[in-house]
Order: structure tokens, then C-alpha cells, then sequence
């Protein structure tokens, strides 16, 4: 996880469009499982939540995509948010 802890915190700190997908996948995978969709362009994650209860991210030319970053981010805080 510790790698995770710095992808993530670097994550927070650089502009969403500077962000690897491969970063973001790892992150993802760390805190969500493993993809209930991948080997296309896309990864889907599922969340604990209702609602709507899915991360998609997907790989431009190897960078994530800037508001898919964003919603990541957001998706963590929300999960920091319920634990108790």
C-alpha cells in the first residue's frame, strides 16, 4: 500500500492531465478491487455505495483522463467519508 499512498498523494498534488493510467489503475485497484470490466480501452470499479456505484476510468495515450481523475479523487474521499 505504500506505493499506493504515494501514487495517490501524487496524484492529489499534480494537474488531473498529468496523471498516468497506470497510476490510477493501481489506485484503483487498491481500493476498489479488481475491474469488473477491463481489457478494452476502459476499467470499471465498483464502489460500496448506491447510486451510482461505478468508477470507469480509461487510458489516453497513457495519461488518464483529467476529469476521470477527478472523480477518482472524489470517490476516495467519499469512501474516507463512511468508514467510521
Amino acid at each position: 500500500m505504500a506505493d499506493t499512498s504515494k501514487i495517490l498523494a501524487q496524484m492529489q498534488r499534480e494537474p488531473p492531465s498529468n496523471v498516468r493510467f497506470s497510476d490510477v489503475k493501481r489506485v484503483c485497484e487498491a481500493l476498489f478491487g479488481k475491474p469488473r470490466q477491463s481489457g478494452t480501452s476502459h476499467a470499471v470499479y465498483k464502489t460500496p455505495w448506491a447510486g451510482d456505484p461505478r468508477i470507469n476510468i480509461q487510458s489516453d495515450k497513457g495519461k488518464a483522463k483529467a476529469y476521470q481523475v477527478k472523480q477518482v479523487l472524489l470517490a476516495i474521499e467519499k469512501m474516507k467519508g463512511m468508514k467510521p
